[in-house]
């Protein structure tokens, strides 16, 4: 399995080149539709060229989303810049493969590690096209509410980008215009504070024009209740409790959001853009056009051993992650694959060979049956960036941090009352939990949210941002490993205007 290198985005972005993902919007009542076409454009027109009329606008901010389920965004660079680190993952796979996942695991990665570059280049490639939508599109004479939505919704995507990044690697360049100048080209590294404040200011814009559904040809794109939850938990890293209440609370309360009942079905292919989904990434299988309408997320953590569809065991559940569920919890096998069992769609899940995992991230499966397109396993399925079930428990999280564990407590029961009603005994599972101790609720929130959102990529930084990785991540994980190196190749070929974090 070779890892997959790219050229620096920050040297690349003067190019103007519109590389366009998914070039023609399928007029069809299909929830994918609007990142799914057949008939890619073969070249890749200038902007000055490009930018001229509404069909223009609509490719370009098709093209953002094809973009978000690249190899870089959802596969293994992302594994292991947002799962590697925790305690939720090991490596998985056999012991030779792909063994730079174990730097991850285990804090000793290089500068030089390749999926330092390519995830970096996968966010930057977002931004690249957020920026083209951005800086055109205001430009084109067309309808003036379309024009604002377009905008908006590149904006949300470039603060999800933004938001990968500052987490991920803390300084970083903030571009927020297709460079025009050489230094522009070059950027130095802003602080946090900045791309924080620039991630906010998206947001703001973005809730203001998007609207809170849609129809069923562009369903999956933003949303005003995305812009307000991605907020909110960007207030969350933030510690800005009032506005991580402020914004739940108006997700919470638009109505348009609900915990879909069956937690393991709502991770299957029939429940894709539920009413849990506040924003997940749209992927389909198109044949003969693989390339930019599916993913490989769920091909790279599938079953290493299941035949037919046979993926390669990355990502592997710990053990540590299942005693973490309490007795009966259902969400344990919707949320870990154990071989030698049965799933519920009736697959018989191999017991391990050559040194294979015994365990796979259930959340990212797809039944055999459907799982093999064109050798790239579960290539339509979606990932799930925000459910609802996250805006509760922020809610609950917020709530009680400023000292109302009444709300808090009811959040976090809401959740806790879908699973239990999921499990083979509700009368004694998942009791609910009275505490109104602050610091008691606060431990329960966080157990919630770790077994609610296990295997979904949010633990590790989840984990530092509540100050608690010296104690869970153990004696190997220093405070420097809050943030991951910049790339070395992104400083080379900046010819140093970037600067290494401290510690690498």
């Amino acid at each position: 399995m070779s890892q997959k290198n790219k050229r620096s985005p920050i040297r690349i972005l003067s190019g103007f080149m519109l590389c366009i993902a998914s070039g023609c919007l399928l007029l069809t009542s299909c929830s994918k539709s609007f990142t799914s076409s057949q008939d890619a454009l073969l070249g890749q027109p200038s902007s000055s060229q490009f930018f001229k009329t509404a069909a223009d606008a609509t490719s370009a901010v098709n093209s953002i989303y094809g973009n978000l389920r690249s190899y870089p965004n959802v596969a293994i660079p992302a594994v292991c810049i947002e799962s590697m680190g925790s305690d939720d993952a090991i490596k998985g796979s056999v012991p030779s493969d792909a063994t730079y996942f174990n730097l991850y695991d285990n804090y000793t990665v290089d500068p030089s590690e390749a999926q330092l570059g390519n995830f970096w280049s996968g966010q930057y490639q977002n931004i690249n096209f957020c920026n083209q939508v951005i800086d055109n599109v205001p430009n084109i004479n067309m309808d003036a509410s379309l024009k604002a939505r377009y905008v908006g919704e590149a904006k949300f995507v470039r603060a999800y980008s933004y938001f990968r990044l500052v987490r991920a690697y803390g300084n970083i360049p903030l571009v927020l215009k297709v460079p025009s100048t050489a230094a522009e080209q070059n950027p130095k590294q802003s602080t946090p504070d900045v791309v924080y404040a620039a991630i906010e200011q998206d947001l703001t814009d973005a809730a203001t024009v998007l609207p809170a559904t849609y129809g069923p040809s562009d369903i999956g794109r933003a949303t005003k209740g995305a812009a307000l939850g991605l907020h909110a938990k960007v207030a969350m890293y933030l510690k800005k409790w009032s506005d991580v209440l402020n914004y739940t609370n108006q997700v919470i309360t638009s109505g348009v959001y609900h915990l879909y009942p069956d937690y393991y079905r709502l991770f299957r292919y029939a429940n894709e853009n539920s009413s849990e989904s506040v924003f997940e990434i749209q992927c389909d299988y198109v044949p003969g056009n693989t390339d930019i309408s599916s993913s490989q997320y769920s091909q790279i953590q599938g079953d290493r051993d299941a035949s037919p569809s046979a993926g390669f065991g990355l990502n592997e559940p710990t053990n540590n992650l299942v005693a973490e569920f309490e007795p009966g919890d259902p969400r344990l096998q919707g949320t870990v694959m154990m071989a030698g069992t049965t799933t519920p769609d009736g697959d018989v899940v191999p017991q391990p060979n050559q040194n294979a995992p015994d365990k796979y991230n259930m959340k990212s499966y797809v039944p055999f049956a459907i799982a093999t397109l064109s050798g790239n396993q579960g290539a339509g399925q979606n990932i799930r960036v925000m459910r609802y079930a996250e805006v509760l428990l922020m809610n609950a999280e917020a709530n009680n941090e400023l000292g109302n564990s009444g709300p808090a407590l009811a959040s976090l029961e809401e959740v806790r009352a879908r699973a239990r009603a999921n499990s083979t005994n509700p009368a004694t599972t998942l009791p609910a939990v009275t505490t109104t101790d602050q610091g008691g609720l606060r431990t329960a929130i966080y157990h919630e949210r770790r077994v609610e959102m296990g295997m979904e990529n949010d633990r590790y930084f989840d984990v530092i941002r509540q100050g608690r990785a010296a104690t869970i991540f153990g004696p190997s994980w220093k405070s420097t490993n809050a943030i991951w190196p910049i790339p070395q190749v992104e400083i080379d070929n900046s010819g140093g205007v970037l600067v290494q974090n401290p510690g690498y």
